[in-house]
Parts: structure tokens; C-alpha cells; sequence
């Protein structure tokens, strides 16, 4: 199918799926991300600019559980 968009207006196209087909084959095949990591990080670091002047940690850490949505039971691995 490539090959049929290498001769069509649609070369850039062709040549950028033939650039990356590795990549994305192995994200279909793989479908594990780190979105969820991220969005936690994210979060955390947000609550770090805001937090600015918290008188100790645990408060900093309650309104991280707050944020991510914690359920009330802590899972240590």
C-alpha cells in the first residue's frame, strides 16, 4: 500500500509511513505507554508550584492523594 502512495500526489505520505513503520508497528503490537506516569507527574509537579510555603510534607502529600484520585487504601509494593 505504500508503494501504490509512492507514485500518487500523496508521496510525502508514503514517505514518512516508510520513515516510521517500525515505530508504529511496534506501538500496536506493544500498547503499553507511560500516559498515566506522566499525568501523575505532571500533576504532582503543578501541586509543587502551588505548595510553595506548605508547612510540612504531609500536607504536600495529602493534596498529591487528593489529586490523583486517591480511593483510601495505600498500595506498597
Amino acid at each position: 500500500m505504500i508503494e501504490q502512495f509512492e507514485q500518487s500526489p500523496a508521496r510525502a505520505l508514503a514517505q514518512t509511513l516508510r520513515a516510521w513503520l517500525e515505530p508504529i508497528v511496534r506501538m500496536w503490537r506493544f500498547t503499553k505507554s507511560n500516559g498515566i506516569t506522566e499525568g501523575f507527574h505532571n500533576k504532582m509537579e503543578m501541586l509543587s508550584r502551588r505548595a510553595y510555603g506548605f508547612r510540612n510534607f504531609e500536607n504536600y502529600r495529602m493534596r498529591v492523594l487528593a489529586q490523583c484520585g486517591w480511593n483510601g487504601v495505600i498500595n506498597r509494593v
